[in-house]
Parts: C-alpha cells; structure tokens; sequence
C-alpha cells in the first residue's frame, strides 16, 4: 500500500508507528473476513463506506488547491457503482459510471462558469478514480464463492505490502524511483514480487482449487499493479504537497493511503481471475 507507510522499500525509517499500524491491519482485516463470510453485502457496505471516505479525502485535498468538486452526486455514483453491479454485473457499472459523469458535468455548470472545466475534470478524475474502480468488487464478489476470490485479491495485496517492507528494510538499498517516491527501492519490490507470487500461488490453489500457476501470474500481475498504485499515489500527493491523504487511521494515514495499491489491484486480478479460474 502506500509507498510513505511501509510499501516496498519502506521500513521504520518511513516514519511508520508499527504497533498501531499492525493493530489497525489486524483490525481491518477482522471486519472484512467477518462481512465477506456472514453476509455479503454487509462486505460491500464495507467497501462503500471505505472508498467513501477516500472519495471525501481526495475532494478535501482537492479544495486545499481551490480546486471544488461535488460530494454529494460523487458519493451517490459511488453507491450505484458499488452496489448495483453485485446485481446487473459489468452493464449497471458501465451505465452508473456513465450517469454520474453527465450528473457531475449538470451539477457543476449550475455554479458558474469560472474554474468549471478545471472543477469539472477533478470531478471525473475522483469518479474514476477510487470509485470506477471500486465498482468492480461486486463483479469479483458476485459468484457462489465470491468470497474466495476477493480475499485471494486481498491478501495478494497484502503480500505486495508486507514482502516490499521487510525486504526493504533489511536489504533495501538502491531507490526505484527517487524523484516519486524516494524510500521505495528495488530490493523491497524484490520482496513483493515474492510474496505475491508465493501467496498467489497458494491462494488461488487451496481456495479455487486451480494451478499453481494461475496463482503464480496473479501474483505477478498484482505486485506490478500494487507498485504502481503506491506510485501514483505518491505522484499525487507530491503535486498537492501533502505527506498523507489523512490521519483517521494510527500507522497508515488516511484510507487513501490504504486503498491505492488495492483500486489498482483489484481489476487486473478481477481479469485474470474471470480468464483463468471458472465459476463454480
């Protein structure tokens, strides 16, 4: 996940508080075993007030550059784009992303045209970005064992995250990409290309009872995806002159900085795992 809390390459000189980052984790992961395993759509309750938050920390930031989007029709296309798909799959999620991109447009020229296309583009980009993404849990959710396969997504993330961190802080020594993210190095992404591949493999073996190496390119194509998430991130934050998207969560940050590696994860191995792994 975030590249500032730990990612590969990180380690306690990131600044990290590791007590309280590992009791939140365990904390988290507690909630989303118990959704995805009771009731299924308390899971995407879940999700939808997380990736709400991350959609009001991302427009707050936004504002602290003058920059003003709309919350109010942004969380609601958020809901229709997390919710509806479980249901009416790939076409709902087309269809809501498109609905809220016409509502965002309608909604912003009725406050003046100053600042409208700047506004405006923030606003999609938000809409894009966590919530277009996010709209494709319900669709890996939505088979018989839905649960399986967002927790093989989950954990692949999860991998990334953990190998990179202490590959990074016993070996790491040449950057990845200083002038973007300056604690990530090479020896850390290493790691994370391990765990996920191992994790992957094994996952997607014991849960969805297939090959290894359909877990092993999972594993490929999610430590790639999680990496560049962390970056991207960084890139953002770096251009709004932050150090994290918040403070709700003691050890990570904000959501955002917990939900990047996961939005740009979750629709490679959503792919992947729709290609290589049949429904039961």
């Amino acid at each position: 996940m975030s590249g500032s809390s730990g990612g590969p390459g990180g380690g306690s000189r990131t600044g990290r508080n590791l007590p309280a980052a590992v009791a939140v984790g365990v904390a988290l992961g507690v909630v989303v075993i118990g959704s995805l395993y009771v009731v299924k759509l308390a899971f995407l309750a879940v999700v939808m007030a997380a990736v709400g938050l991350g959609v009001h920390e991302l427009a707050r930031a936004l504002a602290s550059r003058g920059i003003r989007v709309p919350l109010v029709p942004l969380l609601a296309g958020l809901a229709a784009m997390v919710v509806g798909p479980y249901w009416g799959g790939t076409a709902f999620l087309v269809g809501a992303f498109a609905v809220t991109v016409m509502v965002l447009l309608t909604w912003r020229m009725f406050q003046g045209a100053e600042g409208y296309v700047r506004d405006a583009t923030a606003a999609l980009f938000i809409a894009a970005y966590p919530a277009l993404l996010a709209g494709f849990v319900p669709l890996l959710l939505s088979p018989e064992e839905g649960a399986d396969r967002v927790i093989v997504f989950i954990a692949v993330t999860v991998c990334s995250d953990i190998g990179g961190y202490f590959a990074g802080i016993l070996f790491g020594r040449h950057r990845m990409s200083p002038l973007i993210s300056p604690k990530k190095t090479w020896e850390g992404f290493a790691g994370s290309a391990l765990a996920c591949v191992v994790g992957g493999s094994l996952l997607v073996h014991f849960l969805l009872d297939v090959g290894y190496w359909q877990g092993a390119l999972i594993g490929a194509a999610g430590v790639v995806c999680a990496t560049l998430g962390d970056l991207i991130e960084s890139v953002i934050k770096r251009d709004l002159g932050i150090k994290d998207m918040g403070s709700l969560l003691p050890g990570h940050g904000g959501v955002m900085d917990r939900l990047d590696s996961l939005l740009f994860t979750l629709v490679p191995v959503w792919l992947l795992l729709t290609l290589l792994v049949p429904v039961r």
